[in-house]
């Protein structure tokens, strides 16, 4: 992993001189070579090459020059012997000897070593609201003291007076296998304060416990690595870092060993997570009333997945591999919580299989359903609330020790953990009942009584690959299939059919068997199907409508025919998963039957007006 990161690092051209890093500067503290006049100059959000004194600062006594903190550069006060603090007091004198090969910086010195300049720059410090944490430099006759090249040249040689001090007999380093002196301490990565990570940084190799000692060997001595290695791996993760997504509360890293066009990298069907995140399930809705703008960027965005899923051969990319890493902070470490790579042909082979095995109908029954970005389906996972306005803020606690197993899954074709099965048929049978309380009824509808859509998804691809790990026969397809042989799925279609029943006699009704029986009829089948076979009879004589009063006894009878004469009288969790894609898919079939007797019944009155 480290050399797959110092390779892309090197590639990208991120290495950056052993003894900087790119820093932000908050602030600059403008002085002037002819005058004592003070002023304060906002810095911007790039970063800075700066001196890094790193691991070098053994002790506390030690900080960086010419970019540091506000209450180091410019201290509030001295301790009690009269003194300045120690950092304050290194920040000087070094700031001196720099002083030697770059004239300039005997301005700043004498700026610090004079009362009234400093309390000048105090009062202007607060009056641009410079916190004491926020980091500060320095600017002379206009121009930053950072861009200068003889300081740079005077710090390269400054420093190895500390490399000195930690002299250690020369290693293997671990990343390029050539002979070098170990870092004791690594410089901290940036990019990981969202997703637990400390402000200031995580260190991502650190040895602090006894039982990081092997051979005799203490902390770094253990895993060598060079300084100047070490930092073109740092870099190469800043910036893999700054645009890499969140998923449950991990960033979701990724690179190839060389260079790809951005439209073929397939990871962006995965990780970007656009406005694809909305709860709603991802139905035809009309458009009337959208923006010509949104919508032409939704259409670009739907294009981006399929010009990646295109059959479109790509050869020379086949010898690609990929690398991924999916990282947290945890106590300003980095956790690493999963690290995966592979080739680019099985990549793309597996991600079409995982988009062929979410293939479902839709509630209508008239297409499949739209394709979302995995953080959008992973909502579905969560604990149903009804009036949950952020479920992403709860994917890090409920999801995060699923996820990496699902990304393995999607990315090498293999089976979704049970985990998957039985959050999705949480979340289904939680939301169904949701309908339940008096709030929803003024607004129920065939959707409201039908699982939802992306969970059954979930349960469609674990049912899939669960299926092809023990070699069984595969008959899951998008629509209801009446020749699959499974009882529980034939339940499920008969609970289907019995809603739509009642739902036509009784549109209503407050409370409809959905309601009432699905929580039962998908533990115990054969207690709640003996129930709702009687009330359907009385709700079939009451319906006006005989034609589809008769096509609603056709449904039950072909399901009964494919359901046999034995009826479950419990359901496992794969059985329990298999009533639920049973009752979805025969509901997006019922929906279509009736959407299109409707068009005809009007085709039929248009005709006969004419």
């Amino acid at each position: 992993m480290l050399k797959a990161l110092y390779d892309y690092g090197v590639r990208q051209n991120l290495t950056q001189p052993p003894g900087f890093s790119g820093k932000t500067v908050k602030a600059y503290i403008s002085l002037s070579e002819d005058d004592d006049h003070v002023s304060i100059y906002l810095g911007d959000k790039e970063s800075v090459l700066c001196p890094d004194i790193g691991s070098l600062a053994q002790g506390r006594d030690k900080c960086n020059i010419l970019v540091e903190k506000r209450s180091i550069v410019v201290p509030d006060a001295a301790t009690e012997d009269g003194k300045l603090p120690a950092k304050s007091r290194f920040f000087l004198e070094t700031l001196r000897s720099a002083s030697e090969a770059e004239p300039r910086l005997k301005v700043c010195v004498r700026a610090l070593e004079t009362p009234e300049t400093m309390e000048k720059i105090r009062e202007e410090l607060d009056r641009m609201k410079i916190k004491p944490g926020d980091t500060v430099s320095f600017r002379v006759n206009g121009q930053s003291v950072l861009q200068s090249e003889k300081v740079r040249d005077w710090w390269k040689s400054f420093r190895k007076q500390f490399s000195k001090e930690c002299e250690k007999p020369s290693a293997l380093c671990l990343i390029t296998g050539e002979r070098a002196q170990a870092m004791t301490t690594t410089t901290p990565v940036q990019g990981l304060f969202v997703v637990g990570g400390h402000p200031r940084g995580d260190s991502l190799i650190c040895f602090d416990k006894p039982a990081f000692c092997s051979y005799n060997q203490k902390q770094a001595a253990n895993a060598p690595v060079s300084e100047e290695a070490f930092s073109v791996v740092k870099a190469a993760l800043d910036e893999l870092l700054k645009d890499a997504p969140v998923l449950a509360g991990m960033k979701f890293v990724h690179w190839f060993d060389r260079e790809i066009p951005k439209d073929k990298d397939l990871f962006n069907l995965l990780d970007d997570l656009g406005d694809d995140t909305a709860e709603d399930d991802p139905e035809d809705e009309p458009e009337e009333e959208t923006k010509v703008n949104e919508r032409a960027e939704r259409k670009r965005a739907d294009q981006a997945p399929e010009s990646v899923r295109s059959g479109d051969a790509v050869p020379d990319l086949d010898d690609v591999s990929y690398h991924i890493l999916m990282l947290s902070g945890v106590n300003s470490r980095i956790m690493i919580r999963r690290y995966d790579r592979g080739n680019y042909a099985d990549l793309r082979r597996n991600i079409n299989q995982w988009y062929a095995d979410l293939s479902l109908t839709n509630y209508s029954g008239t297409g499949n359903i739209k394709q979302v970005k995995l953080a959008a389906r992973l909502i579905h996972l969560l604990k149903f609330l009804k009036s949950d306005s952020r479920p992403l803020e709860r994917m890090p606690k409920e999801l995060s020790g699923i996820t990496p197993t699902i990304i393995q899954a999607i990315l090498t074709g293999g089976v979704l953990p049970d985990a998957v099965a039985s959050k999705a048929l949480t979340y289904i049978r939680s939301k169904l009942l949701a309908g339940d309380d008096e709030s929803a009824q003024t607004t129920r509808n065939i959707q409201s009584t039908m699982p939802d859509s992306l969970a059954c998804q979930w349960l469609k691809v674990w049912l899939l690959r669960k299926n092809r790990m023990n070699h069984q026969e595969v008959s899951i397809v998008e629509e209801y299939n009446l020749n699959l042989s499974n009882p529980a799925y034939h339940c499920g279609g008969l609970m289907a059919v019995y809603a739509a029943i009642q739902r036509t006699a009784m549109p209503d009704v407050n409370t409809g068997i959905v309601e009432r029986y699905y929580a039962s009829a998908i533990q115990m089948p054969a207690l709640a199907i003996g129930q709702l076979s009687r009330h359907s009879n009385y709700h079939l004589e009451k319906m006006e409508n005989k034609w589809l009063a008769d096509r609603y006894r056709e449904n039950l009878q072909e399901v009964s025919v494919a359901l046999g004469r034995h009826i479950p009288a419990t359901l496992n969790l794969e059985q329990q998963s298999y009533f639920a894609l049973g009752y979805y898919q025969m509901g997006a079939k019922l929906n279509k039957e009736r959407k299109e007797a409707v068009a005809a019944s009007k085709e039929r009155t248009a005709v006969a007006e004419q």
